[in-house]
């Protein structure tokens, strides 16, 4: 059995070295950092490029570069960090460049407590991009799971050419725990489709939503990039019909599939009468809250998104079929519940959240709960 003793940060960091990544570029920020030390240390030696920019912005532009010339790439960085990357997350969205973008989330607002966590960011990772086009989130909630979620991460950006984030919390990029390496399930390492260089290449031409095949920018075959509006030849179009029909791909090729990549955890109980729906770091209190409860026989449903955006419509709607209630607990002020409230419009739902540096306990979930 091979089990390594490690905290969150380093998982991630090990999860995109099993996936392939070939170059990491970041700026340092808590608690982010020692993704990029591990880096720093793990790249070089397999002949992988680690780079320190001068800010997150170029950060995220080295990376997205470099995923143009065909490499696998991912950063890392807090929601300051993240605020600043608005611009370079559009670029990847609108020319379909794919990258893994590693949320190491704190507590805001503005630059607000570096060694506090909180779950702030959930909505800005969906919507902070001009055009509100879909990316694709990924909620871990434990060491292993963000090992684990760290390669899906990088199949779904190869596979449908896109940013993927990985919304992760100040507490458990600093937790450590036991991982058995061996017992992770983990999926085959996914590339993205090539084009064939030998014919005329179209870098944006698509068959039906999904992304077009790729090729790299500084290749034999002239590739065109833009990050204004272009058709599928990569030239600049102001042409309505043109636009409408690129725009509906890159968002239906996310939305249409997403039954095809809704990662979650169900524990379903028979007698349950609530459904409790969290994610991240609060999954941790609201396993325990469905043990206590079992003891006592009140029972309780628990689902735990892994995959939060796009929303997993189908599977929030099947775990909350049978029950009278829902109570979705989060570390915010309130930001996924109300994707729930819109998905579950036939059902009661409550909400427990709080945002001031502290962890939602068990027993808070359990008051939300009641008798």
């Amino acid at each position: 059995m091979k089990r390594a003793f490690m905290e969150g940060n380093e998982a991630i960091a090990r999860g995109a070295l099993h996936a392939g990544c070939q170059f990491f570029a970041g700026y340092p920020i808590t608690p982010a950092t020692s993704i990029l030390t591990y880096m720093l240390g793990a790249l070089p030696p397999i002949n992988g490029v680690c780079l320190q920019g001068e800010d997150e912005i170029s950060s995220l532009g080295y990376c997205l570069g470099a995923s143009m010339a065909g490499m696998k790439v991912m950063t890392a960085t807090s929601g300051p960090g993240i605020s600043l990357c608005s611009e370079q997350i559009s670029f990847a969205i609108g020319c379909e460049i794919p990258v893994v973008i590693v949320n190491v989330q704190r507590l805001g607002p503005s630059t607000g407590s570096p060694t506090k966590g909180a779950d702030g960011d959930i909505q800005f990772m969906r919507w902070g991009n001009s055009g509100g086009l879909p990316s694709i989130v990924l909620a871990p909630t434990g060491v292993s799971d963000a090992y684990l979620l760290t390669v899906h991460a990088f199949n779904l950006a190869e596979r449908y050419r896109c940013p993927v984030f990985i919304a992760f919390n100040k507490e458990l990029a600093l937790l450590k725990e036991s991982v058995d390496l061996d017992a992770l399930f983990l999926p085959p390492v996914e590339n993205r489709c090539y084009a064939n260089p030998d014919i005329p290449h179209l870098p944006f031409k698509a068959e039906k939503d999904l992304p077009p095949p790729f090729l790299p920018v500084g290749g034999e075959t002239i590739v065109r990039q833009t990050s204004s509006t272009h058709g599928p030849d990569g030239f600049i179009t102001i042409d309505p019909e043109v636009i409408s029909k690129a725009n509906d791909r890159l968002k239906n090729k996310l939305e249409k599939y997403v039954d095809r990549f809704s990662i979650y955890q169900l524990h379903e109980h028979a007698e349950a009468d609530t459904l409790i729906i969290c994610y991240g770091v609060t999954a941790r209190a609201a396993k325990d809250v469905v043990t206590t409860l079992d003891k006592d026989a009140r029972h309780v449903s628990l689902l735990i998104l892994k995959t939060l955006w796009p929303v997993p419509e189908a599977v929030i709607q099947n775990a909350a079929r049978k029950v009278a209630r829902v109570l979705v607990v989060e570390m915010n002020l309130g930001q996924y519940v109300f994707e729930i409230k819109r998905v579950l419009k036939d059902k009661p739902v409550e909400f427990i959240g709080k945002m001031d540096g502290m962890l939602i306990s068990p027993a808070q979930i359990i008051a939300g709960v009641g008798s």
